[in-house]
């Protein structure tokens, strides 16, 4: 008889398999480095998620290639910060949420779980959203229906239960290869002035409509640097161990991880920018420049780039859609799991999850409408970048603290660079808020 878990396993519950991917200090690089790769690509997928989508086109659609640079800096951005969390996690052996919770009392444990169960939550809403879009796209299914069976994915967490970890980073590493092939096919189906895209990495804000360019370079920030995937991040580079111990084997591991992380991120960040570049390429420059809803943009590519782009553009959207579900699921146990000492099996935690994203999700369409997909994913993207400083806070203070970190503390040029991106976040979330 089929019997549902009644404990957290692997491969969804980091602390089950840390240590379990072993490296062979003595083999070639090139193998070390096969064989560490994988931590990187699960933190990669939350940044090219619908909530991306939803930002990146309607940023290209109303600037052209204008905030490219929004793009291409939140992405180097995110590679600072997530080395930095790797870094706390190989170093302690204790992820961010484990780490905060021995360093904060009480009251700012309480704060600092909510608010990351906040990030989750508002990340699990633009998976819901990109999804049923998805099966609207490419079944025909009505968008509250498809909210609905954004439900069953909890399945796919029942059927991966207690796999290695290995098996999870390979269906993700298909998943990103699927997102990353439909949209270089796109951009190839596509007349791209590749000049003007040059020039959109250069830093400049549009001359007209300064507000709403900084809501979508907020939302920008917010879909590219997730408060959660810092604590995710913190956790899975543990399930990597460079055999031999000894501060050599760290060092080691800890450049294996740079490389790891650089690399996916890379990659993440070239999809968002070819997302980006496609809205600019299809929608701006043919004079569609309030694209606001990846439903309308699939519309508008189809006469604008054919049929089969738009069929590579509705399947990219599913699998962006699922494979950030299955990060959700990690990031949710690490979290629960460092800051309240509670393990429940996975599949309880996927369902809580995704039932708390359901309601907004389904409530926003019904009341609102279909047209109102657009802008609750750039919202739920905005929810992000203002939960970001209250994570970046304790990871900036922590890896910059000899006392805590030893010698492999954070190079100080690094901590600066981290705080001035806080403190640039923060100021910019004040505007927002207040102006």
């Amino acid at each position: 008889m089929f019997s549902l878990p009644r404990t957290a396993t692997a491969p969804f519950c980091p602390s089950e398999v840390n240590g379990s991917i072993r490296i062979d200090p003595n083999a070639s690089f090139g193998q070390r480095l096969r064989r560490f790769a994988g931590p990187g690509l699960l933190v990669a997928v939350g940044y090219m998620d619908p909530g991306n989508w939803a930002t990146d086109i309607e940023a290209g659609s109303r600037f052209g290639y204008q905030l490219l640079w929004v793009v291409m800096l939140s992405g180097v951005a995110a590679m600072l910060l997530q080395m930095l969390a790797a870094r706390l996690g190989l170093v302690t052996g204790m992820d961010l949420a484990q780490a905060s919770a021995a360093r904060y009392g009480r009251a700012g444990r309480l704060l600092h779980w909510l608010s990351a169960e906040v990030s989750i939550i508002a990340c699990d809403v633009a998976e819901v959203l990109g999804c049923a879009l998805a099966f609207k796209l490419l079944f025909g299914v009505p968008l509250l229906w498809g909210v609905g069976l954004t439900a069953f994915d909890t399945l796919i967490v029942l059927g991966l239960k207690g796999r290695g970890f290995r098996q999870l980073e390979a269906i993700v590493l298909g998943l990103i290869a699927t997102i990353t092939l439909c949209f270089l096919a796109q951009l190839a189906l596509l007349d791209t002035h590749w000049p003007a895209v040059a020039a959109g990495l250069v830093p400049s804000l549009p001359a007209q409509g300064m507000d709403k360019a900084v809501v979508l370079a907020l939302g920008i920030v917010g879909a590219t640097i997730m408060p959660h995937n810092l604590y995710l991040h913190s956790s899975v580079v543990q399930t990597r161990r460079v055999d031999g111990g000894g501060d050599g084997a760290l060092r080691q591991t800890l450049l294996l991880c740079r490389i790891d992380t650089i690399g996916s991120l890379l990659l993440a960040m070239l999809v968002n920018g070819a997302i980006l570049v496609l809205a600019g390429s299809a929608f701006h420059a043919a004079g569609h420049t309030a694209v606001a809803d990846i439903a309308d943009a699939h519309e508008l590519i189809r006469p604008l780039a054919g049929p089969l782009a738009a069929l590579l553009f509705g399947v990219a959207l599913l699998a962006a859609g699922q494979s950030a579900t299955l990060t959700g699921t990690v990031a949710g146990q690490v979290i629960m799991d460092g800051f309240l000492k509670i393990r429940i099996p996975c599949y309880q935690r996927r369902l809580i999850t995704r039932a708390l994203a359901l309601l907004p999700a389904a409530a926003g369409i019904a009341w609102l409408g279909e047209q109102a997909v657009g802008p609750l994913l750039v919202w739920s993207q905005v929810v992000l970048s203002l939960q970001l400083p209250l994570a970046m806070w304790p990871l900036l203070r922590m890896t910059g603290d000899k006392a805590l970190m030893g010698a492999h503390a954070a190079p100080c040029w690094v901590v600066v660079c981290g705080w001035g991106l806080f403190w640039l976040i923060l100021a910019a979330n004040c505007a927002l808020l207040f102006g």
